[in-house]
């Protein structure tokens, strides 16, 4: 197999099996791509690609509850600390002491709390879209307002109902804006396939579930969190549906080491997808090792 070439495998970590894509040459200085919902590795096919290209050894999970990884059905099975171990072990499986962690939605706030908590493992951090938790809870009532859709996921079973009606129209015009019809957009059609598989809609939902608390979304985490000492760099995208720009920004008020800020104009909030060539770009420059962000 070519060192570019895209293989997929199943790693046992932290009482789930996840499959996890990889590329790259064995000894190239290594990448963990992180997801969010409603995504799996294939998010992120171009960054596997470029990055691999370029000598960096690349993995990019399924993140539990996602894809062809474990679904397991408890709630408290997707708490913050359960999903840190999955990423651990996942590079103890891996034999990598240090990587460059990137993130995307869920995967940028988990990969937040892996810098934050597990600074030994992580030489860069690259978040994409959500910012640091803590900058998120004091981005003020615009914010509270684009997340509405956080506590309507908390109610078990409302938008198992909702969400796939009419071939996940709510769904698509929520997600993707005026591409919102199936056969307009691919990708939106990948994630609809992959939600329609039985207990996937529910397992995804409930990293919502397990992490957010509606006292806590009105007033932000109240966990004490060390700052991130590693460069790090924050990427938002203009026409992000959920997120404010501020979200992105503050956080650099929780980093002590490097920080690099990269807005991208008139994309949405798929920046891997819809932005790829950019955000690829972006990721060779700053993870160079002559890059201080």
């Amino acid at each position: 197999m070519a060192d570019d070439e895209i293989a997929e495998r199943s790693v046992a970590t932290n009482g789930v099996n996840l499959n996890v894509a990889e590329a790259g040459p064995p000894g190239g200085r290594p990448v963990l791509l992180l997801h969010g919902f409603p995504d799996s590795w294939h998010l992120w096919e171009h960054q596997i690609a470029a990055l691999a290209a370029a000598g960096y050894r690349v993995t990019a999970p399924d993140l539990r509850g996602f894809g062809g990884s474990d679904r397991p059905e408890e709630v408290e099975a997707y708490r913050i600390r359960t999903l840190v171990g999955d990423v651990a072990g996942l590079l103890d499986e891996l034999g990598v002491e240090r990587a460059a962690v990137v993130g995307h939605d869920w995967g940028a706030g988990l990969a937040w709390v892996v810098a934050t908590f597990l600074p030994e493992r992580v030489e860069r951090l690259v978040t994409i879209s959500v910012g640091h938790p803590r900058s998120m809870g004091a981005a003020g009532i615009t914010q509270r307002r684009l997340s509405w859709y956080m506590l309507w996921f908390l109610f078990p079973g409302v938008a198992e109902q909702v969400l796939p009606r009419d071939d996940w129209a709510f769904f698509r015009r929520w997600a993707w804006g005026s591409r919102n019809r199936p056969g307009d957009n691919a990708y939106a059609d990948r994630q609809v396939a992959d939600l329609s598989r039985p207990g996937a809609l529910t397992s995804g939902l409930n990293w919502y579930r397990a992490n957010i608390d509606p006292v806590g979304f009105v007033t932000g985490p109240t966990l004490d969190m060390p700052p991130v000492a590693c460069p790090t760099m924050g990427v938002w995208s203009s026409r992000d549906m959920a997120l404010t720009e501020a979200q992105m920004t503050g956080s650099e008020r929780w980093v002590t080491g490097p920080w690099r800020y990269e807005r991208i104009e008139d994309v949405d909030h798929w920046v891997p997808v819809n932005a790829a060539s950019q955000l690829s770009a972006l990721l060779l420059d700053f993870l160079s090792p002559g890059d201080t962000a």
